[in-house]
């Protein structure tokens, strides 16, 4: 009896053993096709950005772009950790608003010190295979092209703005691209341009341009222009 009750347990030890491993080895399949879904999608947004730089050269092409995979790669990584550490400091400050408040200050802190390491660098190892026009493209192309869009916009909506104007509008919005190439997701980088957008309106009001009604104006050609597309 006692020899049928062994067997038995070990049975079931090796049943729980088995259906453990599965289980381990069926997380490890999910995470791995996860990490290869996510390194085919950033690969492919790299691709995309990498055509408009018409390059001839292929084994720079693959270059550029493996150079921005990995940077988007980098930049997540930063975000997920960052994720990881907030979740971990509101458990450690057990509801304390006042305490999680100021040591989530000191962590954005340090992940921005982080971010700005990591944004030089990817712009250096970016202006050794490209020129600055080139670089500048790669920005937009990370940012869905809000500069050059949103710049000819403005010139469209104030014709008579001056070169000082037009001047400074362009350096707000590039100040913006820069912020938004760092930013993890679409929402975070168009927020960055609608701060900036802010900038630019309380500028161009302090240098007496009006812009609502124009804005107005302009948004209505904006539409009869779509209305009148085939």
């Amino acid at each position: 009896m006692n020899q049928w009750v062994k067997v038995v347990s070990l049975c079931f030890i090796m049943t729980i053993g088995l259906f453990v491993g599965l289980k381990a080895q069926e997380q490890k399949k999910k995470e791995e096709d996860k990490a290869a879904e996510y390194t085919r999608a950033i690969t492919q947004r790299a691709d995309k950005i990498v055509i408009t730089l018409n390059l001839a050269d292929q084994a720079k092409a693959n270059k550029v772009r493996d150079i921005i995979t990995q940077q988007y790669r980098d930049l997540n990584t930063i975000q997920e950790a960052k994720k990881e550490k907030v979740n971990s400091l509101k458990e450690k400050t057990g509801g304390d608003k006042q305490s999680f408040e100021a040591k989530l200050k000191d962590l954005e802190t340090a992940d921005e010190k982080q971010i700005a390491k990591l944004h030089k660098r990817y712009i250096s190892r970016l202006s050794k295979e490209l020129n600055a026009e080139q670089v500048d493209k790669v920005k937009d192309g990370m940012t869905y092209n809000v500069l050059p869009i949103t710049y000819k916009g403005y010139l469209e909506m104030l014709p008579d703005l001056t070169e000082k104007q037009k001047s400074k509008i362009l350096a707000y919005l590039t100040e913006a691209r820069e912020h938004a190439i760092d930013a993890g997701s679409s929402e975070k980088k168009h927020w960055w341009f609608g701060k900036y957008k802010g900038k630019i309106n309380n500028y161009l009001s302090a240098e007496g341009v009006e812009t609502k009604t124009a804005r107005a104006e302009w948004e209505k050609k904006l539409k009869e222009r779509e209305a009148a597309k085939p």
